[in-house]
């Protein structure tokens, strides 16, 4: 798959890029593929790691001429060193982890930085469905309700206030649909969020 399709299929790509320097090094945790990290050493040129636990995905990211790690990350994040990276990347993975806290404290151990996106779980047609009496599915959350690795969906709001109690200071956003930018009603329009953090004070 070509970089402007990987860009197209995924717009949390290019927030997350136009975030990180050039020759950063990168840590992207629950990576899958290995498509973000392909996608940012050919756009950013930046160095780094993938962690993943899928064997499936593990021969992919090898096909994608990405170093990767087989790892569970709800173990925790022993193997790497305090700062380790400049950036340490949870995409489209924050709603399947069980242990939210840890591993956010983890992420700003192992790295300077750290970038999570998620689905949006206060989208208007998210709300909607619920409204309905159903779960949502759609491009952001593909699943059914009884096949779902999701166990913790939130909203910009839910996210925003864990960050607070937990000092974690968020120095960026971007929330978008469809690929466009959303600055009106962000919680309400956003389909997906994309944020910039680091510890707090």
């Amino acid at each position: 798959m070509s970089i402007d399709t990987l860009a197209a299929e995924r717009p949390d790509f290019a927030a997350i890029a136009a975030w990180i320097p050039k020759g950063a090094s990168v840590l992207d945790l629950g990576c899958g593929d290995g498509s973000l990290l392909r996608y940012l050493k050919e756009t950013r040129g930046v160095r780094g790691y993938g962690v993943e636990i899928s064997d499936m995905d593990i021969v992919s990211c090898i096909a994608n001429g990405v170093n990767v790690i087989q790892n569970d990350l709800e173990a925790g994040l022993s193997d790497f060193e305090d700062n380790a990276f400049d950036f340490v990347i949870l995409s489209q993975t924050l709603q399947a982890t069980r242990h939210t806290e840890p591993l956010i404290q983890e992420m700003l151990r192992v790295g300077r930085e750290g970038i999570v996106s998620f689905p949006n779980f206060g989208y208007w047609k998210s709300r909607l469905n619920v409204l309905s009496g159903h779960m949502p599915v759609s491009a952001e959350l593909p699943y059914q309700w009884y096949d779902t690795p999701n166990v913790h969906l939130c909203t910009l709001h839910d996210f925003e206030s864990f960050c607070r109690s937990y000092c974690v200071s968020v120095t960026a956003r971007s929330v978008m649909t469809g690929g466009q930018e959303v600055s009106l009603l962000p919680n309400l329009l956003g389909s997906t969020a994309v944020y910039r953090f680091q510890r707090g004070i």
